[in-house]
């Protein structure tokens, strides 16, 4: 058996936009349902939602049923130790935060490769996981490296001063803009919308492209998120999962309660 194609990696390398979701609420069934939707890919947020190993794994086989979805996981951190368990239970592409420096960047390429000698190997443990199909990819070790995708979060003012390097790291294949956090960083908490915020986004996604690398970013507002993609921007989540849950729940309660309301009004009026 031949190991698979990251179909979502070549994409990115052919300039195909992609539009994803945002799944932070660690539970398979909803991770099923968003599968279905027609995302080309889906993040299983390992940093802010409830998710561990094992609620990973389930999601990462929810997901697996629906080949024209692809899996991004979101990892807590950079630890190589947590990068190698994540690429074993089955992830090929995986999203880390808070990366601030190309020197940091480079690392976590390195954690998520395994020596070769080709120069361009790494430090990831080899072992017959998930990954491997339990060894039945009998190349899996020597080709893993071409299909694991490698995209860092650049999400403060360090990471926009030391943009231009972090997107020429070799192995790094995107770049996301985390709005909230830069907009955080920048002294503008919770206005991801501020002139300045939006300016350096803008000023990212170019120097991105730039570098000959995807650039990605998260945005629920229907208009940003299409002038993101018309600026370039190759991966674009558009939803959150929580958000879009606790928003129209919110909005139903309220439609028939305010129509109980009226109704009681107008019974009062006789």
């Amino acid at each position: 058996m031949q190991t698979p194609i990251n179909r979502f990696k070549q994409a990115l390398h052919n300039q195909q936009p992609q539009i994803g979701m945002w799944m932070g609420l660690g539970n398979a069934v909803t991770t099923d349902i968003c599968a279905g939707a027609g995302f080309d890919w889906l993040v299983i947020d390992g940093e802010h939602g409830p998710n561990d190993l094992t609620t990973l794994l389930a999601q990462l086989q929810t997901v697996a049923a629906y080949p024209n979805s692809h899996p991004v996981v979101r990892v807590p951190h950079d630890a190589p130790a947590l990068l190698k368990q994540i690429l074993d239970i089955g992830a090929t592409t995986l999203l880390v935060p808070m990366v601030d420096t190309a020197e940091q960047a480079a690392a976590i390429v390195k954690a998520c490769r395994y020596p070769q000698d080709d120069g361009h190997g790494g430090i990831r443990g080899m072992a017959g996981t998930r990954a491997s199909r339990w060894g039945r990819y009998p190349n899996y070790g020597k080709e893993a490296n071409d299909q694991v995708c490698v995209l860092v979060q650049a999400e403060t003012r360090e990471a926009l001063k030391n943009l231009d390097a972090i997107a020429a790291t070799p192995g790094v294949d995107g770049v996301f803009i985390g709005p909230a956090d830069l907009s955080a960083s920048m002294g503008y908490i919770g206005n991801q919308t501020h002139p300045e915020v939006q300016a350096a986004i803008v000023d990212a996604i170019a120097r991105i492209r730039k570098a000959g690398k995807a650039p990605g970013i998260l945005m629920g507002d229907e208009t940003l998120a299409r002038q993101y993609l018309s600026l370039g921007a190759l991966f674009v989540a558009v939803g959150v999962d929580s958000m879009i849950l606790s928003r129209q729940t919110s909005a139903l309660a309220a439609k028939y309660k305010e129509g109980l309301a009226e109704m009681a009004a107008s019974k009062g009026a006789y």
